[in-house]
């Protein structure tokens, strides 16, 4: 995955950082449960006062109005100013936990994040959640309040010029890793899984390996009936082979070093009733491996998903293509050596470095069509991902996206999300309610469920945009409308002109009551809604008002 412009340090980053973020993880982030509905604790670097509506889910509260001159870009400009920022005139010290006490008032605020201290101070203005927020971990170790919403958020490029240093580590027994450094030589090794996790978790997998003249073949056993070709992601660069199961909310890891060189392209295959999947290498020369490679870090690992770190790869941009006269449809292309298949209704985040800095955001892949055939979609899914964009020319993220030329890179992680397939069993009626960009976690969840789940009767879509000209794929989804008598569509207008015909407003109950019409008085009745937040918010509120229950609604939460 990624190795270049990691999250780490970034490009140009100082000495003094180099050197104390060394033993981070290259190319990862920390992993945010993006559906959780928490308040925010810290907020993500988008550009919240031009780019108001997410593509993707994630958390969020209500902002806080911040001063002029204070944006995401002022804070940048600061940080890249030379300013002493932390205090300390560019020393990195160790701090003790009676130190970090002391230092708990707004004009004095440390705050550790993950073994790492920070003054943030400096940043107290420039924070669009509010000063009250931050001062929350004042003085202590704010990483689960930071893990409630934002584990994502790169807070080591952002904050790298506030670094303090580190805690202060206790004197511990060292654990003896002659085990881990071993050569992996096709011994089943005991996961790194707690007696914790085994108790309450699925089964940790375990793994094994075998050869012919030309290829190698690494066996997962999973020992879950449930695994699919989206729950692999394999990455290969250089010598690193690393290849991420995930099991309900686990993940396993297998992460090796190759004691030999191998082709690109490689296959995955799955024996569904048994779990057990098979990564088929093929080798550079026919030679004979002594040993698979040799482990690199968190091999063979298996710990909530959660807990895990986010995982980024170099993608290139292929094709960018008008929609409608602010909105883009972005292909990105996967590295050959990857495998990834992003699950309906979930997200990835992208990454590009502006002035310096790294900056994440979240959005859901789309298809390239509503209309194209099912079967070339999934065989293009291996390699192209779609993203339908609205560029916001007073924002920080897209302009710079929208800037990119075909050829150039943006970096992009591995799947997020909750939502699962598994609530499209014995469905009988899906309703899908969509604001703006809020339609793009629909169009794969659209076709999926017209395609895949024969006890649909009814699929039925109420998009709500400001003007005719904003509608996203309009006349697709009508021709899909009119080629699928189950599905129908319905466009809501908060801005029409006169010529307008249609419905027009804002999201109400008797909209929704007239919408929501069950195709029989017991169907089983799945509604998904995204959108900007007070669309989303609104909308949870009356449905549940319409006596719809909290397993029938599903909110990609913007």
């Amino acid at each position: 995955m990624e190795t270049a412009g990691s999250s780490d340090c970034g490009a140009g980053e100082s000495a003094r950082c180099r050197r104390l973020l060394h033993a981070a993880p290259g190319g990862q982030t920390r992993r945010g449960d993006a559906d959780c509905g928490c308040i925010v604790f810290w907020r993500p670097w988008v550009d919240l006062q031009d780019e108001k509506e997410q593509e993707a889910p994630h958390c969020a509260a209500e902002q806080v109005p911040l001063k002029q001159g204070r944006s995401l870009m002022d804070w940048i400009r600061l940080t890249k100013s030379g300013k002493d920022l932390t205090g300390l005139k560019g020393r990195l010290i160790e701090v003790t936990e009676e130190e970090l006490k002391k230092h708990n008032k707004k004009d004095d605020c440390w705050i550790c994040i993950r073994g790492f201290v920070y003054n943030v101070s400096p940043y107290m203005e420039y924070h669009p959640g509010g000063e009250d927020e931050l001062m929350r971990a004042a003085g202590s170790d704010g990483t689960d309040l930071f893990d409630q919403v934002h584990r994502w958020v790169n807070y080591e490029s952002m904050l790298k010029e506030c670094l303090i240093g580190r805690m202060a580590v206790k004197a511990t027994v060292p654990k003896d890793y002659r085990e881990e450094k071993k050569v992996l030589n096709g011994v089943l090794p005991k996961s790194q899984v707690t007696d914790t996790f085994a108790k309450e978790g699925p089964s940790s997998p375990s793994y094994d390996w075998f050869q012919t003249e030309s290829l190698v073949t690494i066996v997962i056993y999973t020992k879950q009936k449930d695994i699919n070709l989206d729950s692999v992601i394999i990455d290969h660069q250089d010598d690193s082979f690393r290849a991420e199961i995930i099991i309900k909310d686990y993940s396993y890891l297998i992460h090796i070093g190759l004691s030999h060189e191998i082709q690109e392209d490689f296959s995955v295959q799955i024996v569904e009733n048994v779990g057990k999947i098979e990564i088929v290498l093929k080798k550079k020369e026919n030679t004979t491996w002594k040993y698979l490679g040799h482990p690199l870090e968190n091999h063979n690992s298996f710990i909530l998903k959660k807990d895990t770190a986010l995982y980024y790869r170099k993608c290139q941009l292929i094709s960018k293509e008008d929609v409608t006269h602010d909105t883009k449809l972005f292909c990105m292309m996967l590295p050959p050596s990857t495998h990834l298949q992003v699950p309906i209704g979930q997200h990835v985040y992208l990454k590009l470095t502006i002035a310096g800095t790294e900056i994440v955001k979240p959005y859901t892949p789309a298809s390239d069509s509503l209309l194209s055939d099912v079967q070339e979609t999934l065989l293009s899914n291996n390699k192209y991902i779609y993203f339908l964009i609205k560029i916001y020319p007073a924002g920080l993220f897209t302009p710079e996206l929208d800037h990119l030329q075909i050829g150039d890179f943006v970096y992009i992680s591995s799947p997020e999300g909750s939502f699962r397939k598994s609530q499209f069993q014995e469905l009988d009626d899906l309703f899908l309610l969509a604001a703006g960009t809020g339609f793009t976690p629909m169009v794969k969840i659209l076709n999926y469920a017209l395609t895949n789940i024969p006890s649909l009767r009814k699929v039925k879509l109420m998009f709500f945009n400001k003007t005719e000209d904003d509608i996203i794929w309009r006349s697709q989804l009508e021709k899909l409308a009119f080629k699928d008598k189950r599905f129908d569509v319905e466009f809501v207008l908060s801005a029409p002109t006169s010529e307008w015909n249609g419905k027009h407003g804002h999201i109400s109950p008797a909209l929704l009551s007239e919408f929501l019409e069950r195709s029989l008085d017991e169907s089983k009745v799945l509604i998904c809604i995204c959108g900007p937040m007070p669309f989303t918010e609104q909308g949870i509120r009356m449905l549940h008002d319409l006596n719809f229950s909290k397993d029938e609604i599903h909110s990609f939460t913007a």
